[in-house]
């Protein structure tokens, strides 16, 4: 890989407009509305720690954490990575050194400026540098971290990976600091307060080096239960609340309903490594069994894009969409492989799929499947509704579970997000899914520095899943954010986030 500067272009056009004296923008200025509060409802409480490095929660957590917490570099919109604490930076020609340019003048929200011994600090502690235990799965590759002068920083690794400024949003934090000790970031808001079970408030940090925030205040309420939030909705107790299904979204149509995507695959995930489905007949016979395509319609009113492996559309050149239909909805199939596998009308396969029940498209996702599957007269599976901190230690972290429902996302912008959790040995492979082959194959794609070598790497993990019916796949579920007709600008990410930047009230 030929040697080359990322000055990123944006960089330039950040530092010109929005390094003027961290005041207000224009827009803000003129607009009555950004002093205002806004309220938002989230379905989950937060992790019980809010240190960037360790929260692992698939809650809101790192919805929230994205408006206090920065990087040295964060996405945008597009999917793109654009520069944060970080100005521009560099990498040699083997992918095994990224040199990074501080950005001057960013604050932290106790006021003091971001240095290179934050940064230094707060890379080595998410590397486990010292400790030897990385907080932060992506950053075990990391060799050493070191400041060459007062604005620059190099990333050494311990091999070769392409993809690794990807792992750069990790959270910079102030030199010694403790986040269980005081929640202080860089981002565009600074952490006021927590009540568990209740809300988390944040308000804008009026020194931000960035665009300033858009309002003054954001309250995250907790709201678990789904016709609760619609109501909340309804009276205006709320002013936004995202993850909303199609049925949720009609109900509220008088308010400003907005559509995008969920970027998560979700899927009937099964539990790998114990009876019934570590027989591959049995998942085969599944994935044969549920048609993806009438669960959408079922479920979700039409709205969604079906999936065959763990990869959605908006990774653009690492999804491969034909593995989408790769099981084609065969009954009689499914009933062979069950056949073959031991199971009969008179002794049917059981099972119990859990849900978090607070996860209203997972829950209508899973009833989908279950009527399904009973079409075939040889499955019976049972819905074990869970509550999301229950589900989260026993099934996801105890691995005590026959199959659930729910979406996996990219906590960054690479492939390895989404596919390294499959590895045999990964600490996240919560299916206990064991393949020579996989793990070959994405060995093989993270030391790729080709792109065209890389991409066709973590395509063969993609097939391999498929092929292995690793999990009956679904879909990339559609998500409807609706907010009171007065709030606007609201933009969608390609990864599990929500910016409150950029919104306000207006009028």
């Amino acid at each position: 890989m030929t040697k080359r500067i990322l000055t990123l272009a944006l960089a330039v056009v950040m530092t010109a407009a929005l390094l003027t004296g961290g005041g207000q923008s224009a827009f803000a200025a003129e607009n009555d509305g950004s002093a205002e509060e806004i309220t938002v409802g989230i379905a989950s409480d937060l992790d019980s720690s809010l240190d960037p490095h360790v929260s692992s929660s698939l809650a809101g957590t790192r919805e929230v954490l994205f408006n206090i917490y920065e990087g040295l570099l964060k996405p945008d919109t597009q999917g793109n990575l654009v520069p944060a604490v970080a100005e521009s930076y560099s990498v040699n020609d083997t992918a095994d050194e990224y040199t990074f340019t501080l950005r001057e003048g960013v604050r932290f929200h106790d006021g003091s400026e971001v240095t290179v011994g934050d940064v230094v600090y707060s890379l080595s502690r998410a590397a486990g540098l010292e400790t030897g235990e990385p907080l932060v799965a992506t950053l075990a590759g990391v060799a050493s971290v070191e400041a060459v002068d007062d604005s620059t920083v190099v990333v050494t690794l311990s091999a070769s990976d392409a993809e690794f400024a990807a792992y750069m949003t990790a959270a910079i934090i102030p030199d010694g600091s403790d986040p269980a000790d005081g929640i202080i970031g860089t981002g565009p808001f600074k952490y006021v307060s927590r009540s568990p079970q209740e809300n988390v408030v944040i308000e804008r940090f009026d020194d931000y080096w960035g665009e300033p925030a858009r309002c003054a205040k954001v309250t995250f309420r907790i709201i678990e239960d789904g016709q609760a939030m619609v109501m909340s909705l309804h009276s205006g107790a709320i002013d936004l609340a995202a993850h909303l299904d199609a049925s949720q979204a009609a109900e509220l149509s008088e308010l400003n309903v907005l559509e995008g995507s969920m970027n998560l695959v979700q899927a009937l995930y099964l539990n790998n490594a114990r009876p019934p489905f570590d027989d591959v007949r049995v998942r085969q016979a599944l994935c044969y069994a549920i048609d993806k395509h009438m669960v959408i319609d079922l479920a979700c009113d039409g709205h969604g894009t079906a999936l065959g492996s763990s990869m959605y559309p908006a990774f653009g050149r690492f999804f491969d969409e034909d593995l989408t239909d790769c099981y084609e909805p065969d009954v009689e199939k499914a009933v062979e492989l069950l056949t073959e596998a031991g199971y009969s009308a008179a002794d049917p396969l059981r099972f119990t799929i859990a849900v978090v029940e607070a996860y209203t498209p997972h829950v209508n996702t899973a009833q989908a499947v279950v009527e399904l599957l009973r079409q075939t007269g040889m499955v019976e599976a049972e819905i074990l509704p869970m509550e999301n901190a229950t589900w989260y230690s026993e099934a996801y972290q105890g691995r005590d579970f026959d199959a659930t429902i729910t979406g996996m996302d990219a906590s960054t912008l690479t492939a390895s997000a989404l596919l390294a959790r499959f590895v045999s040995d990964n600490a996240k492979n919560f299916i206990g899914f064991d393949s020579a082959d996989y793990d070959a194959a994405y060995a093989a794609a993270v030391s790729a520095t080709d792109t065209d070598e890389q991409t066709e790497k973590f395509k063969e993990c993609e097939r391999i899943l498929t092929e292995n019916a690793a999990n009956v796949y679904i879909q990339d579920l559609a998500d409807f954010v609706v907010t009171q007709t007065d709030i606007e600008g609201y933009a969608f990410y390609p990864l599990y986030v929500m910016d409150m930047s950029t919104v306000c009230r207006v009028g």
